[in-house]
C-alpha cells in the first residue's frame, strides 16, 4: 500500500512516522511547501520523495492520501485529490473541513471518486473511551437520562492576542472531539442553546458552553475552553447518567458507579494500553492501522467522511445560534 502525507507539521510528522513502521505500507511521498520543512524531511526519511505540489503525487501510483494540512485548506486540498486521480482512499485530519457546505461536498466526492475515507478524531481508539462505548452498548447503565461533556486546556490561559489563524477556534481545535465522542456514544442530536466567548482577542471563539437533546429524551451540555488554569495537557471527558447508574471517562480513566452500590474503575494500563510503535500515544497508532487495514480489505472506516460531517454541522448551528443570541 502506496501512501504519501500532505502537510508535515506536528500531525503530518506523526502520522508519517507510524505509517514508515507498518506493514503492508510503504510511505511514498511527503508534500510540504515550506523549503525548510522540505531540507528537514529529507534528512529524517531518507530514500522517500519529496515534493512541494500536489501535482508531484500524481504519478506515483498512490493508494492513499494523508491531509494533514490546516483546517482551512482541507476542502481544496482533498479537491484536488479526487478530482485529478491522486488516490482514491483518503485520511483527513480533524475537522474535515472549515463549513459544513465544504463537508458535505467532500462527502459527494468521496463517493463519487473514492473508496475508503476516514478523519481524526483520534480519542475513538483511545481504550477508556472505547470502553466506555462498549459499557453503554451492553446498557450498563440503563436507560440514558443526561450527560455532561467537557474539553479543557491552558494552551492560552492569560493570552491577551489574537489566537493563531491555523488553530481556528476552540471548537474546530478541541471542542470538535468531545462532540464526536457524543456522537459515537449517544447518535446524532439537536442543538438547543449556544454561547460562545472571546477571551484572548476580538473576534476570537476561545469558549463554548451549549445544550442539545434527542428525540428520546436524553439531554446534554458541552463546555469547553483552552484558557483553563492546571490544564497543561488538553484533556477530555464526559459524564453520564442513566436509570441504573453513571459513567465517567476521560482520556486516562473511566469509573462506573451503580445505584446498587457497586463500583469499578479502570485507568488506561488496565486496559491493555499497548501498541507495536508508541508515538504521540498509542490511540494513533491504532487509528492509522484501522485506516490502513480498511484500505487493505476495502472496508468502510470510522469516523468516515460522512460522520465526520456531522461533527462540522453541529459546530455550525452553535456559531450560528451565538451569533443569534447575542
Amino acid at each position: 500500500m502506496r501512501v504519501a502525507v500532505v502537510g508535515l507539521g506536528k500531525m503530518g510528522l506523526l502520522h508519517a512516522s507510524i505509517l514508515n513502521v507498518l506493514p503492508n505500507v510503504q510511505l511514498a511521498a511527503l508534500c510540504d511547501k515550506g523549503v525548510i520543512v522540505r531540507r528537514f524531511l529529507k534528512k529524517i526519511f531518507k530514500g522517500i520523495r519529496i515534493v512541494d505540489d500536489l501535482e508531484k503525487l500524481s504519478d506515483l501510483g498512490l493508494d492513499a492520501v494523508y491531509v494533514t494540512t490546516p483546517i482551512a485548506s482541507h476542502f481544496l486540498v482533498a479537491r484536488t485529490i479526487y478530482l485529478t486521480k491522486i488516490a482514491r482512499n483518503l485520511f483527513v485530519e480533524k475537522t474535515l473541513a472549515s463549513s459544513y457546505d465544504k463537508a458535505k461536498e467532500l462527502c459527494a466526492l468521496a463517493h463519487r471518486y473514492g473508496d475508503t475515507n476516514m478523519v481524526g478524531y483520534v480519542r475513538r481508539f483511545a481504550v477508556t473511551f472505547k470502553k466506555a462505548e462498549d459499557l453503554l452498548a451492553q446498557d450498563a447503565i440503563g436507560e440514558l437520562i443526561s450527560f455532561k461533556a467537557y474539553a479543557y486546556s491552558s494552551d492560552f490561559l492569560g493570552n491577551r492576542t489574537r489566537t493563531p489563524a491555523s488553530r481556528g477556534g476552540v471548537l474546530g481545535d478541541l471542542g470538535c472531539h468531545v462532540v464526536d465522542l457524543a456522537i459515537w456514544f449517544f447518535g446524532e442530536f439537536q442543538l438547543r442553546s449556544a454561547k460562545l466567548a472571546s477571551l484572548t482577542g476580538d473576534g476570537s471563539e476561545d469558549s463554548a458552553y451549549f445544550r442539545v437533546e434527542k428525540s428520546n429524551g436524553l439531554e446534554g451540555e458541552f463546555d469547553i475552553s483552552w484558557c483553563m488554569e492546571n490544564y497543561r495537557m488538553p484533556v477530555a471527558g464526559l459524564s453520564i447518567s442513566g436509570s441504573k447508574g453513571i459513567i465517567e471517562v476521560n482520556d486516562d480513566k473511566l469509573e462506573l458507579e451503580l445505584n446498587n452500590g457497586k463500583s469499578s474503575i479502570w485507568y488506561r494500563h488496565d486496559l491493555s494500553d499497548n501498541v507495536f510503535f508508541w508515538l504521540g500515544g498509542p490511540e494513533y497508532f491504532r487509528e492509522d492501522e484501522c485506516f490502513v487495514r480498511s484500505v487493505i480489505e476495502g472496508d468502510n472506516a470510522e469516523p468516515s467522511f460522512y460522520t465526520a460531517s456531522k461533527v462540522d454541522q453541529i459546530i455550525e448551528q452553535i456559531k450560528n445560534r451565538a451569533d443569534e443570541s447575542e
